[in-house]
């Protein structure tokens, strides 16, 4: 597949078929995601590739989060139970994160190729046929899901990656075309 075919067709996939991800395939994602442009090569990724437990754990933490916001104590319950086997039920879920560093310019270029090495893991996965689910929110700083990822506290949590085979793949967003955001200079 040409790289621009593969650009076209990525698209953020929310329902996998059953099929789980083997490893060779995960390592093989992971080799193209630490080719990004690496500025220092500080190589400042860490991925986190959570087995079934691991998800499940992921998604209490999630579903806890969820949870606080429901009254009823049985539909609370029930909402951690559905998350955390959603959770458990994915095909492959990938924890990024970056190790943190105390100067701001190093840490503002490594959070900028730890995003390139997640677009490059989503591009190859296109590419291989499978499909992903970039997902980031105020869970990935949750103690408990930071636990059930393996985190280490030097770490900075910048995505979670769901890789899978795609059950459905959604119809294209309608995007700008770049020339509403390019300015041309003399």
């Amino acid at each position: 597949m040409h790289v621009s075919d593969a650009i076209s067709n990525r698209r953020s996939i929310k329902r996998f078929t059953g099929r789980q991800v083997t490893r060779e395939e995960m390592e093989s994602l992971l080799s193209a995601a630490t080719l990004a442009p690496n500025h220092r090569l500080t190589n400042p990724w860490r991925f986190h590739v959570l087995g079934p437990e691991a998800r499940a754990a992921y998604g209490l933490a999630l579903g806890n989060r969820k949870a606080k916001k429901i009254e009823d104590p049985e539909a609370a319950q029930t909402m951690r139970d559905n998350v955390a086997n959603e959770h458990r039920a994915l095909p492959s879920m990938l924890v990024v994160g970056m190790v943190k560093n105390e100067n701001a310019e190093i840490s503002e270029e490594d959070y900028a190729a730890v995003m390139m090495a997640i677009q490059n893991l989503s591009l190859a996965a296109v590419a291989m046929g499978l499909g992903t689910h970039i997902k980031t929110g105020a869970v990935m700083e949750d103690p408990a899901a930071r636990a059930a990822a393996g985190v280490q506290d030097d770490e900075r949590i910048v995505a979670i990656v769901n890789v899978g085979e795609p059950a459905e793949v959604p119809a294209a967003k309608k995007r700008d075309d770049a020339s509403v955001h390019t300015t041309w200079l003399p």
